[in-house]
């Protein structure tokens, strides 16, 4: 080996090791921030159930809870999202304290009488919250749900939306997205470990 080619690998070999040394010091810091690289998901809101009572971000707490933003005038995901979600509920049993929030992102179509309606062919533990245009943005915002009217003005119209399940834990913290493309058992048994 020349005399350059030792210099190249000493220099290489030392900026490989200061880089490493940086990394791991920028990862450190990091982690004593409690930074996780995942955006906050949830925060604090109050929204009218379909029985005409104020739900908040406090009722999450005790069980978990699977929260899906929709509408009622939905043609497809919305009530096959639904109907999934009652098929794990079902698989789970009617002892279970487990529900789901559904929660509008068309307040001017969904009024808690609607969303009763609605709601009356999928599992009683679903919960249908609507509430004002400003408190539809608010708990939209909290959980990085992007909707978006489509259409005309007239009421026939339809909203375009993010089609993510949240799971929440017993504490109402954010666990991760919900996968419902799989057997209703298997949904059914992950959600019983968070009970």
């Amino acid at each position: 080996m020349t005399k350059a080619s030792r210099q190249f690998l000493f220099i290489a070999v030392a900026l490989a090791l200061g880089l490493m040394v940086l990394g791991g010091l920028a990862f450190r810091n990091l982690a004593d921030n409690g930074a996780q690289g995942v955006a906050a998901i949830g925060g604090p809101f109050a929204m009218t159930a379909q029985d005409g009572r104020v739900l908040t971000d406090a009722d999450l707490k005790g069980h978990p809870t699977l929260i899906f933003f929709g509408y009622t005038h939905c043609p497809d995901f919305c009530p096959t999202t639904l109907t999934q979600i009652s098929s794990v509920f079902k698989e789970m049993g009617p002892d279970k304290k487990i529900e789901a929030l559904f929660v509008t992102i068309d307040p001017q179509r969904d009024t808690p009488d609607t969303m009763k309606t609605y709601l009356e062919s999928f599992d009683p533990r679903i919960i249908g919250l609507s509430g004002n245009e400003a408190q539809t943005r608010a708990i939209a915002k909290a959980y990085k749900v992007y909707f978006k009217k489509e259409g005309a003005d007239n009421g026939d119209y339809t909203m375009d939306h993010t089609g993510v399940v949240y799971l929440m834990d017993k504490n109402g913290r954010f666990v991760s997205a919900f996968n419902l493309d799989r057997p209703a058992k298997q949904a059914a048994d992950e959600l019983t470990r968070y009970l």
